[in-house]
């Protein structure tokens, strides 16, 4: 998807939220194999604030009101909500912005109301506890509503002592919940991407990244089987149901089951730390 990410002409997300669409929001969607219709992303995301700048320039200066009077963090909440109705045509709707504290990341959580909160354990700069409270308290006050925090998600969690500490600090608190730690998983992560899929489809199909006849490619049927891997998608589907049952509060099947090519079936139930049981082809 996203074939139009770099067409400079391309109609996109931004246009629709300035309120300067070429064409119906509904033409905007594309729909992956696995049946989510995806809005995908468009470089013009990168000049949002820039052009946003230019929308409220224009409109004070036509209406005589002040720049601060400008609804700037509203816009993306009228035309998901407002204007599209989305919520009355889908279970779920999530936003994955960047984490940049700016206009684009203040539109996102003003219109979604419930965050999901992905730490890194490295490098200088990471959230702390005290640090990750008082940024959801600054958005808050920021944009003027009450945001939930559904919970806190370590990714990328190698086996230093350092990284393990950092889960750990997380795994420990009652101030937020943290349902799974996802490993540093780089091989399946950049699998994901070459087989323009998620996680559960690189392994299905066993697609995997390697050298043939000098070239670098991907392709189905040649991934081996990793236990540790099979954990990380059971851990994202734990993730995923935390979400929906303690955050919404709606039922799903505690039981995810992989197809596996030549390997058959393997079932995880998300509600306990049972082991995978295999089912025989």
């Amino acid at each position: 998807m996203g074939a139009h990410r770099s067409d400079p002409d391309a109609d996109n997300l931004v246009k629709h939220v300035l309120e300067m669409p070429d064409g119906e929001f509904t033409d905007l969607i594309e729909t992956s194999d696995e049946g989510v219709d995806v809005i995908p992303s468009h470089d013009m995301l990168g000049d949002f604030t820039s052009n946003l700048e230019q929308k409220i320039a224009y409109e004070t200066g036509m209406k005589n009101m002040s720049k601060e009077e400008f609804p700037r963090y509203e816009l993306l909440y009228d035309l998901l909500w407002n204007e599209q109705q989305l919520h009355e045509k889908y279970d779920a709707v999530l936003i994955d912005p960047n984490a940049r504290a700016e206009d684009l990341l203040y539109n996102s959580i003003y219109a979604m109301r419930t965050l999901v909160a992905p730490v890194k354990p490295a490098g200088k700069g990471n959230l702390s506890l005290e640090g990750l409270d008082e940024l959801v308290g600054n958005m808050e006050k920021k944009l003027d509503i009450e945001v939930g925090l559904s919970c806190v998600v370590p990714s990328g969690v190698g086996q230093t002592n350092a990284h393990q500490q950092y889960s750990k600090q997380f795994n420990n608190t009652d101030e937020f919940a943290t349902p799974v730690a996802i490993p540093d998983r780089e091989s399946l992560m950049d699998t994901m991407w070459e087989a323009r899929g998620s996680a559960y489809k690189v392994i299905e199909e066993r697609w995997k990244t390697f050298e043939k006849d000098d070239k670098m490619v991907s392709e189905p049927g040649q991934r081996r089987i990793r236990d540790r891997e099979l954990e990380t998608v059971r851990d994202i589907y734990e993730l995923a149901a935390f979400i929906a049952t303690e955050t919404f509060d709606v039922e799903i099947d505690p039981e995810l089951t992989l197809d596996i090519e030549d390997h058959g079936e393997r079932s995880f139930d998300v509600t306990d730390d049972a082991e995978a049981e295999v089912t025989a082809q």
